[in-house]
């Protein structure tokens, strides 16, 4: 049986991982790394560090940060405390332990030596990481809660399923890559106008333009990646399946994704609104891509039978 205490450390886990994953957006977006000078886990040689915003915003990353590291470690040893005999908890337990080290490693390197942008990039897909195991476990809490994991033979899922969705997932991390790469280049601003780049349906490919229009043919692709997913999935599970519901959720935030993107190249030549977007759309791809996790391991277990379709 699950306890209401563990569901509750397992969502704080999950939803400070979350606040982690915003202020590293923040951070980013505002310029702020250098806010606390090269001085790690000190800011600019002091505890308390002097105010000024970019190291009030970099020292609250770092304070969420260090907390949440706290939670994350306290979840894992309460893992191995109530759910030693289960595998999936422990793995979730752990690849968010691991991860959150390494982003914390990383960050920590970033700030201490230059760093270029594809390993900046990088830590963001490490965030992403951690938070996709938070999610992970918190959603293996509520299947165990309601019932849904059993050992009784239940409708298999076809394994090309599990397959097609592997793909996506591999293919939508190299897609968030290249947008977290776009960021910390200042590149954004390559491609003016949606859907057209600079007015033109295959821009010029050079400088930022290149990169911007590579992520929107990309996220264009993802789309239609996950819109045939979602109808296959409806086809050969039905479409009041639990794994249908979980294709159509996938599809909405791919969606609202793309619009998403479509409101940060709208929102570029204002300072305070891009901020806002480019959070938005860092938030709609987090989610999207814990779903995708979520929806694989699920699809690799229903093969057996283990989940209810």
């Amino acid at each position: 049986m699950i306890t209401k205490r563990y569901r509750a450390l397992a969502y704080a886990t999950c939803i400070g991982m979350f606040l982690v994953l915003l202020a590293g957006a923040l951070v980013t977006n505002t310029e702020s790394g250098r806010g606390c000078g090269t001085d790690w886990p000190l800011c600019n040689g002091k505890f308390i560090p002097a105010y000024t915003l970019e190291s009030l915003i970099e020292y609250s990353h770092r304070l969420i940060s260090g907390g949440v590291g706290l939670l994350v470690l306290a979840t894992f040893i309460a893992t191995l405390k109530w759910f030693r005999s289960y595998k999936e908890p422990i793995v979730y337990a752990s690849g968010a332990g691991f991860f959150t080290l390494l982003q914390a490693l990383l960050g920590a390197a970033a700030v201490i030596w230059p760093t270029s942008p594809p390993v900046l990039a990088l830590h963001f897909g490490i965030s992403i990481m951690a938070f996709m195991f938070t999610m992970l476990l918190v959603m293996w809490t509520g299947r165990l809660q309601r019932g849904e994991l059993t050992d009784k033979p239940v409708k298999a899922i076809p394994v090309n399923v599990f397959y097609f969705t592997l793909a996506i997932l591999i293919y939508s991390y190299f897609v968030i890559y290249l947008g977290a790469y776009i960021r910390h280049t200042d590149s954004a601003g390559g491609c003016i106008g949606w859907p057209l780049c600079n007015g033109d349906f295959v821009p010029e490919m050079v400088g930022a333009t290149k990169f911007v229009f590579i992520h929107r043919v990309a996220a264009a692709v993802l789309f239609i990646l996950i819109g045939w997913l979602t109808v296959y999935v409806r086809r050969v599970t039905g479409a009041r399946s639990a794994m249908s519901r979980t294709a159509v959720i996938s599809f909405v935030l791919v969606v609202s994704q793309v619009f998403s993107g479509a409101l940060l190249t709208m929102t570029i030549s204002n300072e305070d609104w891009f901020v806002f977007t480019s959070i938005l759309h860092n938030m709609i791809i987090s989610f999207l891509f814990g779903i995708l996790c979520d929806f694989m391991i699920r699809a690799w277990n229903g093969r057996e039978g283990r989940f209810k379709a």
